[in-house]
This record gives C-alpha cells, sequence and structure tokens, in this order.
C-alpha cells in the first residue's frame, strides 16, 4: 500500500494576494452597479453616439443630445456618466450623461442648502399652480401663492427675474424642492418693522409714501412700517375726503403722534408739521376786517367759507342779507363762490370763525325813517297775507305791514282776503316806523277820508234810504248806504209781521226801502227800519224817541228795542260771513 504524502501547506504571500484580489473583484463590481455614476474616457463618437471608456471589459454609450451645444465631446475628455445598464440586449455598456449631471447638481444642492435657508434663483417659466426656478441648475417650485405679500394675478412680469427665495421643503425621494418668496419679505418686513419700532419717537419727522387711502384717512408706507394719517390730522381746515389732498404714491413728510409698541401701530399728523394758525388768528383776522374768501361746504343753517389756507368760518343764513329772508344757504351761494365777508366774532379755543356778508352793504333799515316818515302816503304790492293782516312791499326787500283793523273805517275786517288780493297795488299811510325790529306798520284807511265824521251831515233820523243787502245774520240784516257804509235792521224791524228767520225775508243783494231809526257816530252805527217806512210822522217821532230814550220802564210798548239794536250791533262784531 503505498503512502499518501501530505498535501503541502499553503504559502502565505499567495493567501494575501488572494484576498487583495477578491477585494479589487467586489470593488470593481460595485462601481460596475446600475445608479452609479463613474468617471470615464471619451474614446471615440459614432453618429448620434459618443463611445465612453469606463474600464470595463467593453466601452459604453452615450447620446450626443446629453451633450448641450456648447459641449462638443472630444476623444480623450474625461466626463461623469451614470451607469443606466451594464449589458444591454446588443451586448454594450449604456450611459447617461444628463443623468449624471442632474444627479451631481441635486446632490450639490442637498450639500449646499437646507430647509428654512435662503436660496437664489431665476424664474424659468410658469406650470400650474406656480413659478418654475433655476436654483443652481435644479428646478424648484415657486406656488403662486407665495410669489409676494399680495396677490399677483399676473405672474409673466416675473418670469426671468432673478430673486431670493427661502426653502420650504426639500424632499430628497421625490428630488422636489419647494421655495417661498413672500414668506422671506414678510420675515424682512417683520424685522424692519421691529427695527423702525425701537427708533421711532412720538415727535419725530419722519418721510413716508401714501400706500392706501380711505374714507376716513391714509396708510402711510414709513419704510416698512405702516402708520395711519386719519383725515383730522391732514390739514388745519377742513376736507370731506383724503383723496382731496393726497395720492397713492406721493411723498410726505409726516411727524409721529403716537407710538403704540404693544400693538405696533403709529398714529401720523401732516398739519403738525406747518404752524397752527388758529394760534394767532385774532391778529390776523381781527373782529371787523372785511376778506374774501370762498365757499368750501353748504350746510341748510349757512355757508362755510375759506378765508385762507385751512381757515374757514361760518356765514350764518340770518346774516346773508339785511332785507332777504334766506331759508337755506343753497338758495344764495353755491360751493366754489367767491364771496366778500366781514369777521363777526372768532373762538379760537374751538375753532370757529363768525362771518356775515350782509355786513359789506349798508343797512337800508338805518335809513329807512328817511325814506318812509311817518304820516308819509306809500304805494306797494301785496306780497303775503297772514291773519292778522297783510304785508306790503315797498322796495326789495322791505315790508309794510297793515294790520286789519286799519284796512276799513266802516267794516270789521277779519281776514285781510277779505278787502284785498296778492300782488294788488295799494296806497297806504306810514303809521309808525321801527328800524330795531325792522317793522313799518301801515294804514289802507287813512288813506281815505272816514266817512263817519260827516255822516250827520248826510243822514238824518227819520230820513227814507235806499240800498242794498250786504249780508244777515239771525239778528237782522245788514244794508249797504254807500261804500263801507253799512246800517242795521234789526230782525224786529223787518215787517209788521212776525219774521222767524231773516234769511226767509231778506236775501243778500236785495235791494230795500228802509228809514233811519237811530245814528251813533261815535260807535259808528246806524240803525233802519223797514217796517218805518210806511208810519206816520207822529208814529215815526215815538219810535225814534223810545229808541234815544234812557229811562224806559218794563211794560212799555217798545222796551228793549233800543238794547235790542245795542245787542245786534255787538253781536255783529262775532259775525262771520255764512253765518246764519
Amino acid at each position: 500500500m503505498a503512502k499518501i504524502k501530505p498535501m503541502a501547506a499553503k504559502h502565505p504571500q499567495s493567501s494575501a494576494m488572494h484576498e487583495v484580489m477578491s477585494a479589487a473583484l467586489a470593488n470593481q463590481m460595485n462601481r460596475f452597479s446600475a445608479g452609479s455614476i463613474i468617471k470615464g474616457t471619451i474614446s471615440g463618437v459614432k453618429g448620434n453616439e459618443v463611445l465612453v471608456d469606463i474600464g470595463y471589459k467593453s466601452e459604453g454609450t452615450v447620446p450626443a443630445s446629453d451633450f448641450k451645444s456648447e459641449e462638443i465631446p472630444k476623444v480623450g475628455d474625461v466626463i461623469d456618466v451614470l451607469l443606466v445598464e451594464l449589458e444591454s440586449d446588443n451586448g454594450m455598456v449604456v450611459l447617461s450623461k444628463s443623468r449624471a449631471d442632474d444627479k451631481l447638481r441635486w446632490e450639490a444642492v442637498l450639500n449646499k442648502y437646507m430647509e428654512g435657508g435662503v436660496v437664489t434663483g431665476t424664474i424659468r417659466s410658469k406650470v400650474r399652480g406656480g413659478l418654475i426656478v433655476d436654483v443652481d441648475g435644479v428646478d424648484a417650485f415657486l406656488p403662486g401663492s407665495q410669489v409676494d405679500v399680495t396677490p399677483v394675478h399676473d405672474p409673466d412680469p416675473f418670469l426671468n427675474t432673478t430673486c431670493e427665495l427661502k426653502v420650504i421643503k426639500i424632499s430628497n425621494e421625490r428630488r422636489n424642492i419647494i421655495v417661498s418668496r413672500r414668506e422671506l419679505i414678510e420675515e424682512r418686513i417683520a424685522s424692519k418693522k421691529r427695527e423702525l419700532l425701537s427708533s421711532i419717537e412720538k415727535g419725530q419727522q419722519r418721510n413716508g409714501r401714501v400706500k392706501n387711502i380711505t374714507d376716513f384717512g391714509a396708510f402711510v408706507d414709513l419704510d416698512g412700517l405702516d402708520g395711519l394719517l386719519h383725515i383730522t390730522d391732514m390739514s388745519w381746515g377742513r376736507i370731506k375726503h383724503p383723496s382731496e389732498m393726497l395720492k397713492v404714491g406721493q411723498d410726505l413728510d409726516v411727524v409721529i403722534l403716537e407710538v403704540d409698541m404693544d400693538r405696533e401701530r403709529v398714529s401720523l399728523g401732516l398739519k403738525q408739521s406747518t404752524p397752527n394758525p388758529w394760534e394767532s388768528i385774532e391778529l390776523s383776522f381781527p373782529v371787523g376786517s372785511r376778506l374774501r374768501g370762498k365757499v368750501v361746504n353748504l350746510v341748510p343753517y349757512g355757508a362755510f367759507v375759506e378765508i385762507q389756507s385751512g381757515i374757514e368760518g361760518l356765514v350764518h343764513v340770518s346774516e346773508f342779507s339785511w332785507t332777504k329772508r334766506v331759508a337755506r344757504a343753497s338758495d344764495i351761494l353755491n360751493v366754489g363762490d367767491e364771496v366778500d365777508v366781514v369777521v363777526l366774532s372768532i373762538d379760537a379755543a374751538n375753532q370757529k370763525i363768525a362771518l356775515g356778508i350782509r355786513q359789506t352793504e349798508a343797512n337800508p333799515w338805518d335809513t329807512v325813517q328817511d325814506r318812509y316818515p311817518v304820516g308819509s302816503r306809500v304805494s306797494g304790492k301785496v306780497r303775503n297775507f297772514t291773519t292778522y293782516g297783510a304785508f306790503v312791499e315797498l322796495e326789495e326787500g322791505i315790508d309794510g305791514m297793515i294790520h286789519v283793523s286799519d284796512m276799513s273805517w266802516t267794516r270789521k275786517i277779519n281776514h285781510p282776503s277779505e278787502m284785498l288780493q296778492k300782488s294788488q297795488l295799494v296806497e297806504a299811510v306810514v303809521l309808525e316806523v321801527n328800524p330795531t325790529d325792522q317793522r313799518i306798520s301801515l294804514g289802507l284807511k287813512q288813506a281815505s277820508d272816514d266817512p263817519w265824521n260827516t255822516i250827520t251831515s248826510r243822514y238824518a233820523i227819520g230820513q227814507i234810504v235806499t240800498g242794498k243787502v250786504s249780508k244777515t245774520a239771525s239778528f237782522g240784516a245788514f244794508v249797504e248806504l254807500e261804500d263801507g257804509v253799512d246800517g242795521l235792521v234789526h230782525i224786529s224791524q223787518i215787517s209788521d209781521q212776525h219774521v222767524e228767520k231773516v234769511k226767509d225775508a231778506l236775501k243778500a243783494g236785495q235791494e230795500v226801502e228802509a228809514r233811519i231809526v237811530k245814528i251813533d257816530r261815535d260807535e259808528r252805527r246806524i240803525g233802519l227800519s223797514i217796517k218805518a217806512v210806511t208810519m206816520s210822522e207822529g208814529q215815526l217821532e215815538e219810535l225814534t224817541r223810545d229808541l234815544s230814550a234812557t229811562d224806559l220802564k218794563p211794560g212799555e210798548n217798545l222796551v228793549g228795542l233800543a238794547a235790542a239794536f245795542d245787542d245786534a250791533f255787538a253781536q255783529s262784531e262775532e259775525w262771520r260771513p255764512g253765518m246764519d
């Protein structure tokens, strides 16, 4: 049996070499795994393919389209490629330069930036919902809501512009970066606002730009901090709307009035940057001075007139005219009119000035006594009625009043329309003139003779007269004997027969014949009797004697007839046309 020789032991140097070769093979296998980035050398260009030697058993191919127009592939150039496939169906190694570039750029961005950081990018294009931004060769998404602090309706002006952006989110799995321009702007505004608030103080004067205008004021941008300029702090005068003084975008110097650090609010003033004209108002516009101003506002009770920029005075409707009764300021003036005024009073504490327009002219009432002395005859047109009289226009703005008691010598007038008509031209006598109260009393009856002064020379007791019934009442009928002179026929003197109702026996306008049975010049009364027309002289004498008697006794035939006449005349004082 042959002896088996023992195997010789491995040489230690041979074992180490084997391990090195195994490790090199493992590294090479990892190096050539799909998706890895490998450096390769361009070995040639064939048509649309570029041959790249990556140190593998066969060359790889890269599409020529992976190279940019300015990158002309040259043999010998070393480039980074991504191994797409180690061996394709045709036995070739498939490589991609563009994918390698994308991956390298992405990794560079990841190493350079992080969420919350600031990047610089160029807005490249529009997509649905936002914009695509190029950040170091990597596309980032800028949502439409994150473009600016105010809504952006047209993103075109932002295209191809470079700006700083804040990284909101990075997704390595999706290779997605979301950025915001708005957050960065808001942070910087807030930082600037805090810096301004720490340095701003009450009383400072700052420059700002009008950002927005409202009905109550304007918001002014103080370079990062908005302050409110209220309408009342824009001008020492009156303005209806801030747009009268300001425009959006206008630069102006304002004064800091109040600073609220907790609420981060600042109140501004514009008028405070100029001296307050009201502090020296009494020196600038002393009472009694005559000025020219512009009507800036109308209210029912008057007009506001600007006499200096920021200074207005009120002309009350009562100070418009010496003679005209002005109901509303708009009946006389319009906004924008220039008028002469006189300063009547000044209340500097409450910033009020009373002005007058009528004081710029002579007061016609000051000389009215010269033009219309008491006792003079005047003529005028009836302008208006009241229950107690009629106003007669003597000249423009100057009226005289005829009281109903001064309209007729002979009749009791209850309403001026019984004697006059509107627009009627009348002659009257001036009875009284009161310039202080601006009143002139006129008399219509005084312009003619009082017929009662000569009544006894024209009429006598027992005389038969003819006249027309002017009106009837329950106690009798009035008969007009001549213009304005009436006599009264008592109901008991109408007929020998009993008369129940006057209107059954006599009608207005009816012509009657009667005898005068009583004349009282002092009381302006004439008593008539129709039934006395047929009386004998003796009967008439007895009747008139009894009417004038003062000591009639009860039981006598005509007791109470005089009293009946007196009572009838008394009732006539209360009689109204149309009453029975």
